[in-house]
């Protein structure tokens, strides 16, 4: 029996971006000083995106000679908004200077006759398009004279300093070939200011309320280039500041975790954690087929648990009907009747069979309903938390079922299980334009459900092998956070600004920390060689690890971490909970839940935090 589940959800975006770390090294060996751009020539550069996950996409671009005369070289320009960047490159060489990216023809197909025309390929990171672009110095698609070209897109703008009435905003210059003048910031699409600087400062708003920023560059002649965002903001006040009534705390219990983890459902109970907590989510269930399927048979209802191992103390017998940790679940609510689970289906692993299953969301509906009321154990069960990563969009493969099949799958749920059983989503946490969250209709699916477990966990880690070193977990952007929109508050407000009322969404807490090693930096930001050694899998470790071996040294974004030698670790601390669990209060959320019981302490250090934050 395998000692670490394959199905083990390691959570929200990063695999989707871990097929970028074997192609960020090369592009090390490529950087070089970009040369001039050649004189003028008749020539064109034509742009395509090929590839798209979420995170990162593929792209390549085709240089065609339309002059009368051979070229010898070319050199294609172009900038990026911030947060968008070439991670490897093919058939051409390709630097950057800030924002803007240089490609130059490698040598042997620089040469091009009158008519003849030859691409170049990369994968980049972020969502941003490319803009200002020239060939040899004059414009791309032949039409226009250098000098003449739009500003490109301002940098992401940055929210920071939320208070009830006002919300101070930050972003990078654009570029222009006749310079920026200035930029206009337009709060919900209408202009409130326009400004020389890169920062500004919008008062006067109403507590409690979603505004969304966007900011345009324009140049000496008035040109406007793209706009940077949208940044969603919540201002803060508006009645929040206490709990909801019933306000969720609710942990993952793994399946797997009875294995080489020795974590058991007993271990709620010694740890204290079962007075503290309201929910659980069984994980995890598989989907296969079209169907709800048992994920772990031996794990789920066949282990014999030995009477010092069991929740109540009595031993199971070898006759018994059902064993396993559905036992031992119906053994805690009976000592803790306040408690409800439900069983997880999906997870990152299991994610891929979504797109079958909700070809026909009532059949999908009926085959887990099926499950979850066997005789054997449906006393143990109160609903179901469907964990799909991610509907409409890529995770460990990409979905094309469209952005409405998340709200047909939970409308064909609702139908079938009634009004009294609970269901749920764990559900994408990237607000950044375009993202998971743009993907599917998760407003449409709010009225069918109880409530979202937004992952606001895994934002950036060590699948981004050189770095930069960023905490895992940010609850707010911070300057020179590694992508705009990856961070909870972001994520919170993009869900509301959408329509999902704001007792359904949870905030997510994980029990773990992400690092990196070869680190020199000790603030957030530095360079790195590779993710750090972790006890189950490298760049990932229990808190309950690192509290000891690597203690916290300062906060960021209201999460800590710590530079141990030449590791780099960021995770939530008793301390950074709190913090969260009092934001989650003021912004009037439906409660918290975490990732997963058995990265706490043996005496529930963090739940215990969740549970004093939200009360």
């Amino acid at each position: 029996m395998s000692t670490q589940a394959p199905t083990r959800r390691t959570g929200f975006r990063h695999r989707a971006a871990a097929g970028l770390t074997a192609l960020i090294l090369p592009l090390a060996a490529m950087v070089g000083l970009a040369t001039p751009a050649e004189a003028a020539t008749s020539a064109t550069a034509t742009y395509t995106k090929t590839q798209d996950w979420g995170t990162g996409f593929g792209a390549s671009w085709t240089v065609k000679n339309t002059g009368t005369t051979a070229i010898s070289s070319w050199t294609v320009e172009w900038d990026y908004p911030a947060g968008t960047s070439v991670t490897s490159a093919w058939d051409a060489t390709v630097t950057s200077s800030g924002t803007h990216w240089t490609a130059k023809n490698v040598g042997w197909n620089g040469s091009l006759a009158p008519g003849a025309s030859v691409s170049f390929g990369y994968n980049g990171a972020g969502s941003g398009a490319p803009t200002g672009c020239k060939i040899n110095g004059a414009a791309c698609d032949g039409t226009t004279q250098p000098g003449d070209n739009p500003p490109s897109a301002p940098g992401t703008p940055v929210a920071s300093g939320v208070t009830d009435t006002s919300v101070k905003l930050t972003w990078t210059a654009a570029t222009d070939d006749k310079g920026v003048k200035n930029y206009d910031v337009l709060r919900d699409g209408t202009k409130v200011t326009t400004t020389t600087g890169l920062t500004y400062t919008d008062n006067g708003l109403t507590a409690g309320t979603d505004y969304s920023y966007t900011v345009v560059a324009r140049d000496t002649i008035d040109q406007t280039g793209p706009a940077a965002g949208p940044v969603p903001v919540r201002t803060t006040g508006g009645g929040g500041g206490t709990p909801p009534p019933n306000v969720v705390k609710m942990g993952y219990f793994t399946n797997w975790g009875v294995y080489g983890r020795n974590y058991h459902v007993k271990n709620i109970v010694s740890s204290g954690s079962a007075s503290k907590i309201t929910h659980i989510n069984y994980a995890f269930g598989n989907v296969t087929g079209g169907k709800c399927t048992i994920g772990d048979a031996y794990a789920d209802y066949d282990k014999a648990y030995t009477a010092d191992q069991s929740v109540d103390g009595v031993a199971d017998t070898w006759d018994q009907p059902l064993r396993g940790n559905f036992n031992q679940l119906r053994k805690l609510k009976a000592k803790y009747p306040n408690i409800k689970i439900l069983w997880s289906f999906g997870g990152w692993t299991w994610s891929g069979g979504f797109g079958q299953a909700v070809q026909n969301p009532a059949a999908f509906a009926q085959s887990c309903y099926d499950l979850i009321e066997d005789p054997r154990w449906a006393d143990v069960f109160d609903g179901i938390d469907l964990d799909w990563e991610y509907p409409n969009a890529c995770g460990l493969s990409c979905d094309t079922s469209g952005a409405a099949s998340f709200k047909n799958m939970m409308q064909a749920m609702r139908a079938k299980f009634g009004a009294n059983y609970l269901i749920t989503a764990a559900v994408t946490a990237d607000a950044s334009a375009g993202g998971k969250i743009d993907a599917a209709d998760y407003a449409g699916a709010a009225q069918y459900m109880n409530w979202f477990n937004v992952m606001t966990y895994d934002f950036f880690g060590a699948w981004a092998a050189q770095g930069p070193t960023a905490p895992h977990s940010p609850l707010t952007a911070y300057p020179g956070i590694p992508q705009s929109g990856f961070n909870s508050a972001e994520a919170i407000a993009k869900f509301k600004a959408k329509g999902v009322p704001a007792n359904k969404l949870l905030l997510g807490i994980g029990f773990y920390g992400r690092g990196w090693t070869g680190v020199t930096q000790d603030a957030p930001g530095g360079t790195a060689t590779g993710p750090a050694p972790g006890t189950y899998e490298q760049g990932i470790e229990d808190y309950k690890v690192l509290k000891n071996s690597c203690p916290a040294t300062g906060t960021v974004a209201g999460t800590a971490y710590a530079k141990c030698g030449s590791n780099w670790w960021s995770y939530d601390t008793p301390a950074t909970v709190t913090s969260k669990m009092s934001w989650a209060k003021n912004q009037g959320l439906g409660g918290a839940f975490f990732w997963e019981f058995s990265g706490d302490t043996g005496n529930g250090e963090l739940v215990g935090a969740i549970n004093t934050g939200l009360s």
